[in-house]
């Protein structure tokens, strides 16, 4: 099993930086290899419960990944499991914390490529390396969104 932290410092209030982390719209709109959620929750705020089914293209295969949130304590935490998908396991736990003016950011993943031993070769050669990628651009998405003064 792999486990990834990130931190990031967003100059924004908690509670936005929260929604906006919810907010499936934003989700799409921050991933480059054209992700959309096409089942369960397909726009807006998600909430305790909710699913949301994702079609992404990654090393030139179309997958599908349905999670679900299991905890959402506005706005501190959430947390989103995979219920079907490409992983044997994915766990994302968000948290948030007021910090100076604005609101430090950090994820706790855990993940578990498939096929055994294969999985695992896959995983340390290129799977880790993809996901701090796509998780890193997603962060700087947010922390320009709501850094942007709204009109």
């Amino acid at each position: 099993m792999r486990h990834l932290t990130l931190v990031t410092d967003i100059a924004a209030p908690i509670e936005l930086v929260y929604d906006a982390s919810l907010d499936v719209d934003v989700h799409m709109a921050s991933q480059p290899n054209g992700e959309r959620a096409v089942a369960g929750v397909t726009s807006g705020m998600m909430s305790l419960g909710d699913t949301v089914t994702w079609s992404a293209r990654h090393f030139g295969i179309r997958w599908r990944l349905t999670s679900q949130i299991i905890v959402a304590e506005r706005p501190h935490t959430f947390t989103d499991e995979q219920l079907r998908g490409p992983f044997a396991r994915w766990h994302h736990r968000h948290v948030f914390e007021r910090h100076g003016a604005g609101t430090r950011m950090t994820d706790e993943v855990a993940w578990a490529a498939p096929l055994g031993p294969l999985g695992r070769l896959v995983e340390a050669a290129a799977l880790a390396r993809h996901m701090e990628r796509l998780l890193n651009g997603r962060n700087a998405y947010l922390k320009r969104l709501c850094e942007t003064p709204q009109p």
